[in-house]
């Protein structure tokens, strides 16, 4: 089932207001989409418990903005949530002006920013099936600080470094 978020509002307001969380994604294979599972446990010092990428490394968790998402829609591509293989899409905040080391707040779980962005050195499934990908410029990776449930509807709001 597709979610359609293509008429959703996005915040627009001047003063720091809180993102959203409009998916929970995990795939049990690397380089695929991710399927939106609406919630999930996020594990400290682990990630998100049964995705691919959880491990004991920086990139535990993949973040992007459904803004970057709808740019790639824009363009004509068939894509929605996970299809970049990200575990959290959001709605509302500026992920990639996030400086490495930002902790961010989901109900009771911090995540803190590792990565802005990543180097892509051959062209994966997702860019071959989705023509084009937004993960090497506007994905953003994190560490799970304080594990805990998360999940669609949920507010995410930044912390101090």
């Amino acid at each position: 089932m597709e979610l359609n978020l293509t008429n959703a509002p996005i915040a627009t307001s001047p003063h720091v207001t809180p993102g959203e969380i409009i998916a929970v994604c995990t795939s049990h294979k690397k380089g695929i989409r991710k399927q939106n599972i609406n919630s999930a446990r996020f594990i400290e010092g682990h990630g998100i418990e049964a995705d691919a990428h959880a491990g004991t490394w920086h990139r535990q968790v993949s973040l992007l903005a459904w803004e970057s998402i709808e740019k790639m829609r824009a363009k004509g591509l068939n894509v929605n949530v996970g299809s970049f293989a990200e575990n959290i899409t959001t709605r509302g905040i500026d992920l990639v002006s996030l400086p490495i080391g930002r902790r961010l707040k989901i109900g009771g779980t911090v995540l803190e920013v590792t990565q802005i962005g990543k180097e892509c050195h051959t062209k994966c499934a997702i860019y071959r099936l989705a023509g084009d990908c937004v993960m090497p410029n506007e994905g953003i990776f994190a560490k799970v600080i304080k594990g805990g449930a998360v999940y669609t509807g949920m507010p995410i709001e930044e912390l101090g470094a």
